[in-house]
């Protein structure tokens, strides 16, 4: 026995073994029995009747006799027979043991079972009377209780270690959702626009993300710039840069920056009065350099469903692009929810505030730091949305993940930056955005006028006076279109 402790315990043991293998098998993978029986030329000696049993033979008809093994010589196992299974792959992993002292895990089941002695030859040839095994019964009851679970566990085994690495690799593959494919032509088109898609930097660091928007003005989140800029001024304390071309390490000293200029052409980062966040800057970069196009003549509403895509600079590192799903206001509970049952002492819960707001658009992404400003497009390349925030946390393997990300749409950004300009009076950058021609600015248009409307807005009122406007057909048609009135509509009553 491998274990001697085990030998003064017990006169007999039961081994099982597979029906098609041989003796060296059953034993080899019982584990009890010392591994110099199996390199030995040692044979079975029947004790009921006279014959012997090779190790190569194989355990078919050995059902329910007893055995004692007996070292014919000490040189090594002969070969095995032709057609034997000795080296087959049905053959599991020896059991390990499970400390220093060489205890052998239980021995495993199967379908048929034989009765061993474990005499060796130093002791007396004669045959030894057949006994009762202690608790016998109790053995048996159990082994029967355990062995149809045993018997599949192992042929899922089997099976599974027959699938070479390419072919795991292939079953990988093939599970894989089909709808977070990608069309080429919808790819090509999206590293065409990729180009109007800039990394921000403070001082020569990068700060966060951002995209041209319209002819010379870049679209970014308020927060990243929020600690240099001055309300009163409206002025930036920092050297503000950006960059369209980072997009590999090698060109991190040779990549064209565009100056950015002092004067920033409007800011909102507050709560309104629903609770709504505003966070957002529209910088303007200085004159004198080539610029892609703007992205304004690709803008789109919000879907509600489907895949999207969002470009940017996350980790502050080089362009990347993340295909991800939206997650509907309804899931999104479900959603923080996985994150929270696998990082409970992570993470904080997200406020309810957040599941109510159907405003921001909501999905999972690996865009953390440095990518706010980031344009989000939908299935169709429309941009619909601009990347702005998740709830962070750090995991117990220090990796900083989030629980929920989202991005604010870019219609109610549009509505919010036409608000501003003509509040501070920046007519110039309301002349720009209006030269832009988009077939749903009309929308915007109108959903704005009811803002207008509601709200009482003087600025538009004085706006229609000023010399600037007066002399500018095309702000002049803006701002008359703010001061119509709908008509009352008359309806005879019998």
């Amino acid at each position: 026995m491998s274990n001697t402790a085990l030998k003064k315990q017990a006169e007999e043991i039961s081994v099982y073994a597979y029906k098609g293998e041989t003796v060296k098998q059953a034993l080899k993978r019982d584990g009890r029995i010392n591994k110099t029986i199996l390199k030995k030329n040692c044979v079975l000696s029947e004790l009921s009747e006279e014959g012997e049993t090779e190790m190569a033979n194989l355990v078919d008809d050995l059902d329910g006799k007893s055995f004692k093994i007996i070292l014919l010589d000490k040189s090594s196992q002969p070969d095995s027979q032709p057609g034997s299974l000795d080296n087959a792959d049905m053959l599991l992993n020896e059991p390990q043991t499970s400390g220093a002292d060489g205890n052998q895990g239980p021995p495993q089941q199967s379908t048929a079972s034989e009765s061993v002695n474990t005499q060796t030859t130093e002791e007396s040839p004669e045959k030894s009377a057949l006994h009762e095994i202690h608790n016998s019964e109790k053995m048996l009851n159990h082994l029967r209780s355990q062995l149809s679970v045993s018997v599949k566990q192992m042929k899922t085994q089997q099976k599974v270690s027959k699938l070479s690495d390419v072919q795991n690799l292939f079953r990988v593959e093939y599970g894989k959702n089909t709808k977070t494919c990608l069309e080429v032509k919808t790819v090509k088109r999206l590293m065409d626009l990729s180009k109007s898609v800039c990394q921000v930097r403070i001082n020569g660091s990068a700060a966060g993300s951002g995209f041209l928007l319209f002819d010379k003005f870049v679209l970014t989140n308020g927060h990243v710039v929020k600690n240099i800029y001055d309300q009163d001024t409206r002025q930036l304390g920092e050297n503000v840069t950006v960059t369209f071309c980072f997009e590999s390490l090698e060109q991190t000293d040779s990549c064209e920056t565009v100056q950015v200029k002092t004067e920033v052409a409007a800011y909102e980062h507050h709560t309104d009065v629903s609770g709504y966040l505003c966070d957002w800057a529209l910088l303007e970069l200085c004159p004198g350099q080539a610029l892609p196009d703007g992205l304004l003549k690709h803008f789109g509403f919000v879907p509600q469903r489907g895949g999207i895509c969002i470009i940017g600079h996350p980790g502050g590192g080089v362009k990347k692009i993340d295909p991800c799903f939206i997650i509907p206001p309804d899931h999104r509970e479900q959603a923080v929810e996985k994150h929270y049952e696998e990082n409970k002492e992570c993470i904080q819960l997200v406020t309810d505030s957040f599941f109510n707001n159907r405003q921001v658009l909501s999905y999972d992404t690996c865009f953390y730091f440095w990518s706010s400003g980031s344009p989000v497009f939908d299935e169709h390349c429309n941009v619909v949305a601009m990347h702005s925030g998740g709830y962070a946390y750090e995991n117990a393997k220090c990796q900083t993940q989030s629980v929920i990300e989202y991005a604010h749409p870019l219609s109610l950004i549009i509505e919010q930056i036409i608000l501003k300009v003509v509040k501070t009076g920046r007519f110039d950058v309301l002349n720009e955005f209006l030269s832009c021609e988009n077939a749903k600015h009309q929308q915007v248009m109108e959903n704005l006028k009811k803002i207008v409307d509601g709200r009482n807005f003087t600025a538009f009122k004085n706006a229609a006076d000023n010399l600037e406007v007066q002399n500018d057909k095309r702000l002049k048609t803006f701002f008359e279109f703010f001061s119509q009135r709908e008509e009352p509509v008359l309806m005879d009553i019998d």
